[in-house]
């Protein structure tokens, strides 16, 4: 049975490697780079063939608003999630490292919801289920994106604009979470995405458990108490805030695991946060439960 398991697990991350195609996230290019001839994000679409419309996930890799792990934060990512039957893009948001602090990832991935949801059709993806999972500085970036949503202009010339960037779930990997002078505020982090003196109210805004409200979609946490680098914490008083408001969620805490396992699959223990990550996409109904 795990053998036949493997070998679809194979076939489905085979059949991504056909279908993966990169487009621009902003045709007409992105907000401030135009003139100045800066850079451009892109999706990297993983597509699957399916006869009913699939969930979709926007993937934001971390690298502490500096750089993006692309390979096993996303690129890895796409390929287990396509064994889900879940459709992604991988979305390389603009950072410091390619000239550009705050408020321009974030209007990327709000951008990529958007695109997935306005073009549900062409895609072949459920514009009802649409989520978005991060890592480390990605799942800052993550986190804040369920919070900070944009509703759609009805009236928008550019039809991407006219729908909502709210993600319908979220899938936060040992994130960085909390911002200002926490013992486990990620510095690097903040200040690559802030700057080094930012105002009080803004670090106060982007502190992302500061940012849940009842809207808050669903969420999935998972951490390591290994992970020096961005605490367990961080994950902790997410989850917390996401409980004082209702809202759905589900924290796993592992014990091994320095920071930045992505799948984690040569670390004991910690390597089963996919499949319980799975479980709790089936427990809300994004994937259909097992036969």
């Amino acid at each position: 049975m795990r053998a036949a398991r493997v070998a679809l697990m194979a076939a489905a991350a085979t059949e991504v490697a056909r279908t993966q195609r990169t487009e621009k996230l902003w045709p007409e290019g992105a907000p401030d780079t135009v003139e100045a001839g800066g850079y451009q994000p892109e999706l990297i679409f993983s597509l699957i063939e399916a006869d009913a419309p699939t969930p979709a996930v926007v993937i934001f890799p971390g690298g502490g608003y500096m750089h993006l792990a692309i390979n096993h934060e996303g690129q890895a990512i796409r390929k287990w999630l396509a064994t889900l039957g879940i459709q992604s893009a991988v979305c390389t948001y603009r950072n410091k490292g390619t000239g550009y602090r705050h408020p321009a990832p974030l209007q990327d991935a709000q951008r990529a919801v958007q695109t997935l949801r306005a073009r549900a059709k062409e895609l072949n993806v459920d514009p009802k289920k649409i989520g978005v999972i991060g890592f480390s500085a990605g799942g800052h970036l993550a986190a804040t994106v369920s919070n900070f949503n944009l509703a759609g202009d009805p009236a928008a010339a550019d039809a991407v604009a006219r729908v909502s960037s709210r993600p319908d779930f979220s899938i936060l990997c040992y994130s960085v979470i909390a911002f200002g002078n926490k013992e486990y505020t990620h510095k690097g982090s903040q200040h690559a995405l802030l700057g080094k003196r930012p105002a009080p109210e803004l670090v106060a805004s982007l502190s992302a458990e500061n940012a849940v409200t009842s809207e808050t979609p669903p969420t999935f946490l998972m951490h390591t108490e290994a992970d020096q680098l961005v605490p367990a914490e961080n994950s902790r008083v997410y989850f917390q805030a996401l409980q004082r408001h209702g809202v759905s969620s589900e924290l796993h805490v592992f014990e091994e695991g320095k920071h930045g396992v992505g799948l984690a699959k040569n670390v004991p223990v910690t390597s089963e946060w996919p499949s319980r990550c799975e479980a709790w996409l089936r427990s809300i109904g994004v994937l259909a439960a097992p036969s």
